[in-house]
């Protein structure tokens, strides 16, 4: 494996600090960044993980199944995935994906593992992945500083604290490509010419039919007489 390369590929998935134009495979780079046994790559992976999936990339079992050969590399991916999820609960994040990924962990082994990372998370201890140790401080701290350097408002874009939350209501209305357009324009992050046209084309007619002031006003309306 070469971890320049696989740097490069990570960097296009959201690993901070580093940036790439060019689109990566992405569930063989998170083998990869499972099977390298970096731990400052480990920190990182809540990161990685929360971008793919927040586009509709990441797939376990592809991930679990094609492109990890190791027995030990799968039973990291599934600590890995879980460690993510208690930290994404740990900051009050909700996610669409979330639930799929849940039902996959719905064992007693994983469950334990689950409460032992939300307890470690929460008392700022060490997190465990086999017989490998992360810091949870540096865990959250690679997670916050991600997004803070992007500038993307975890409350506003990716995030949902009520169950009818900013991610969750564009789920409802966008196409998963189209709401990683939706993103992606209020990031300022730069289109391809086909981006371009698809959003010009398709999701800015939505998007200005919403900023309507006056189909806001029947939309909640309409909800009082439900």
């Amino acid at each position: 494996m070469n971890k320049d390369n696989l740097l490069k590929r990570l960097a296009s998935l959201g690993f901070p600090l580093l940036e790439v134009q060019k689109d990566e495979e992405v569930n063989s780079t998170l083998a990869d960044l499972v099977a390298s046994h970096d731990l400052r790559l480990w920190e990182g992976f809540p990161v990685v993980l929360a971008n793919s999936a927040e586009k509709g990339l990441f797939d376990y079992d592809k991930v679990a199944e094609e492109y990890l050969k190791s027995p030990s590399d799968r039973v990291n991916l599934a600590l890995l995935v879980v460690l993510s999820l208690a930290l994404y609960k740990t900051l009050g994040l909700k996610f669409a994906w979330v639930d799929k990924l849940d039902a996959l962990f719905n064992n007693e082994n994983m469950k334990q593992e689950y409460e032992k990372d939300l307890a470690a998370l929460k008392s700022n201890q060490d997190l465990y992945v086999q017989n490998r140790v992360l810091s949870s401080q540096r865990v959250r701290a690679t997670f916050d500083n991600y997004f803070r350097q992007t500038q993307a408002h975890l409350n506003d874009l990716l995030s949902v604290k009520e169950e009818m939350g900013v991610e969750y209501s564009l789920s409802q209305v966008f196409s998963p490509k189209q709401k990683e357009l939706f993103l992606k324009k209020l990031r300022n992050e730069k289109l391809t010419k086909t981006e371009k046209e698809y959003f010009s084309r398709v999701v800015k007619k939505r998007v200005l039919a919403f900023a309507n002031p006056e189909l806001h006003r029947l939309a909640q309306k309409l909800l009082q007489n439900l």
